[in-house]
């Protein structure tokens, strides 16, 4: 006798228990509270038995009807980044592009050994692009490609995020010995030419007009995130950078969460391929910072002085991987400062990250959801050099407007 009780079978049981699990992880470790504390209590209300917030047309249903499978909340997210992100750091330090390139290595390293396994190159593109670092392009593809493994691809890519300062530092102190971790780098602008307001107001709008014209696709993406930008450094429009930076920010994370928690349903999240989501999302984490390191220290063999921890901060998780590389560099020379280099190199990696997704979406709709590995090469090999391509261009391009901008002065 059940006494007319509705009870959980194992697999929604199972649910429940890991939703309450990402509550208390974010409570307690404080993790990413702000988004795995909405996924979790977005897992345990769909994995109740009989729940009607698992109807299409329930609370739960219409916010990721008309928030997530419309890509809505991740671009209104990429207006709130665009708002607190700081390209003066970049723009006194351009050449610091390449390693924001480095940093989505990972990313079409993921797809070709989530094809090599067996997933279909939607599926597989969907995987790679947890290795951005960046939950709403991971989000805004995912949605776009493979709509199926939207929430395990969320959860996995916000989880890595969370747990960067665990995964990035055994990796960065294997990859470099201490004389490469004490070297130190100049503080001041390397091109001597100052960064004024003008060239801060002016720089958005390039590289929207760049990444244009290398992906159509990534201009939602790199046009919400510049738009953004733009209110922060236009001069008149502080308080709807401040509503973008705090209100916005805090009310779209709280509904994007419960949203994406309300996809993963026990008959559909509770898979082997879950398994090898995670930890090929994993996979692209730990290649992209290999790789950021590895140029770091090929640069430095080279004689540019430059301290190799500085590829760790590649990636798009800003500003903790900025954060990661000032603190292992002050662990071995307390008067090394490397933030503002590390910053630099986290902003282009963010650049870098939304760019690889929008090409990344249009290498794959072009191609049609197929399988086989020969496909992915082709894809790893344009991918990575279009985000190349574009990170230059907007390196370039930010030399000839400081030197335009030093022309103007002493004339």
């Amino acid at each position: 006798m059940n006494w007319g009780l509705f009870l959980p079978d194992a697999g929604e049981a199972a649910m429940i228990v890991f939703g309450l699990a990402l509550i208390a992880f974010a409570v307690r470790k404080g993790y990413e509270p702000l988004l795995l504390l909405p996924i979790g209590l977005g897992m345990v209300l769909v994995n109740l038995p009989a729940s009607p917030m698992r109807e299409v047309d329930s609370f739960l249903g219409i916010l990721y009807r008309f928030g997530i499978a419309n890509e809505f909340f991740p671009l209104l997210i990429f207006i709130a980044i665009g708002a607190m992100l700081d390209f003066k750091p970049l723009l006194e330090r351009p050449w610091l592009v390449v390693f924001g390139a480095a940093g989505q290595v990972g990313i079409f390293g993921a797809l070709l050994a989530a094809l090599i396994v067996g997933f279909p190159l939607f599926e597989a593109a969907s995987i790679g692009v947890i290795g951005t670092a960046d939950g709403p392009t991971s989000i805004v593809v995912a949605s776009r490609l493979a709509p199926r493994i939207v929430g395990s691809v969320t959860l996995a890519a916000y989880s890595y995020m969370a747990l960067v300062p665990l995964i990035q530092p055994p990796i960065m102190r294997l990859m470099t010995t201490r004389r490469e971790r004490l070297v130190r780098m100049s503080t001041q602008d390397d091109s001597g030419a100052a960064v004024t307001s003008t060239l801060l107001k002016i720089f958005p709008y390039t590289i929207i007009l760049i990444s244009a014209m290398l992906s159509p696709l990534s201009i939602p993406l790199i046009g919400t995130l510049m738009f953004g930008n733009i209110l922060a450094t236009s001069g008149v429009t502080e308080s709807l950078a401040s509503a973008a930076r705090n209100t916005l920010s805090s009310l779209v994370t709280l509904f994007l969460g419960i949203a994406v928690g309300s996809t993963m349903k026990a008959e559909i999240f509770l898979q082997t391929e879950t398994l090898l989501i995670f930890g090929l999302g994993l996979l692209a984490f730990i290649v992209s910072t290999v790789f950021g390191v590895g140029l770091g220290k090929i640069l430095h063999a080279l004689g540019v002085k430059v301290n190799p921890l500085i590829g760790a901060a590649g990636l798009s998780s800003f500003p903790m991987s900025a954060r990661l590389v000032q603190q292992l560099g002050r662990e071995e020379d307390r008067n090394n400062f490397l933030l503002m280099h590390a910053v630099s190199a986290n902003v282009s990696g963010q650049i870098g990250s939304v760019l690889a997704g929008g090409v990344l979406l249009d290498l794959c709709l072009r191609s049609g959801d197929t399988q086989g590995v020969s496909q992915g090469l082709s894809i790893l090999a344009g991918g990575m050099g279009k985000v190349l391509l574009g990170l230059v261009m907007i390196g370039l391009t930010i030399q000839v407007l400081k030197g335009l901008s030093g022309l103007r002065r002493r004339s």
